[in-house]
C-alpha cells in the first residue's frame, strides 16, 4: 500500500467517524472467509459498516474525532463496525459473537462516551430506532383509537338493543 492510498484510506475512515453514532471494535481470531462475508452481510442488512483497517491508520484517522479514546483498543487483529443508527452495529456484533468464538469484541464508543464489553453488550439489547419508531407512533395513535370506540360505542349499543327488540 502506498502513501496515497494510505492517505485515501484515513480520508474515509475520518469521513466514516464523523458520519457515524456508534463504533463497536472487534478482534479477529481467525474468522474464515466465508463467516467474515456472512458478518459482513449481516452488518450491511441492519445499516451498519464492518471495515477491517490497519490500527496505525485507523488512529490517525481517529485523531480530531469524538472517537478519540477508542484509539488505545486498537491492538492486534481489530476490525471496526460503524453505524448511524446507535444499535445497529452493537446488536449484529454481539449476535455473531454468541455463535462464533472467533470474534471477539474489545469495546467501543458511543460519540464521547467510551463503551467496555459490557457497555457494548447493554447497548445490543436496546430495541432499535426503527422499533422506537414504531413504538412511539402505536402510542400516539392509541389515544386517538381509544376516542373513535369511545365514541361509535353508545350507538352500537342502541343497535343491539334495537336488534334484539326485534328479534323478539
Amino acid at each position: 500500500m502506498d502513501r496515497s492510498q494510505k492517505a485515501d484510506l484515513v480520508a474515509e475512515l475520518k469521513n466514516v467517524f464523523t458520519e457515524t453514532s456508534v463504533v463497536v471494535i472487534t478482534r479477529n481470531l481467525g474468522l474464515s472467509v466465508a463467516q467474515s462475508t456472512d458478518l459482513r452481510l449481516k452488518m450491511r442488512d441492519a445499516g451498519a459498516q464492518f471495515k477491517v483497517a490497519k490500527n496505525r491508520l485507523a488512529k490517525i484517522a481517529l485523531e480530531g474525532t469524538q472517537y478519540g479514546p477508542i484509539g488505545d483498543l486498537l491492538t492486534g487483529p481489530t476490525a471496526l463496525a460503524t453505524s448511524i443508527d446507535p444499535v445497529a452495529a452493537a446488536k449484529v456484533a454481539v449476535e455473531f459473537a454468541k455463535t462464533n468464538d472467533r470474534l471477539e469484541i474489545v469495546g467501543g464508543a458511543m460519540g464521547d462516551t467510551l463503551l467496555d464489553v459490557n457497555g457494548i453488550k447493554a447497548l445490543a439489547e436496546l430495541p432499535s430506532l426503527d422499533q422506537l419508531r414504531g413504538t412511539l407512533v402505536g402510542l400516539i395513535q392509541a389515544p386517538a383509537t381509544k376516542i373513535a370506540r369511545i365514541a361509535k360505542e353508545p350507538g352500537g349499543q342502541l343497535a343491539r338493543v334495537m336488534a334484539a327488540k326485534a328479534a323478539a
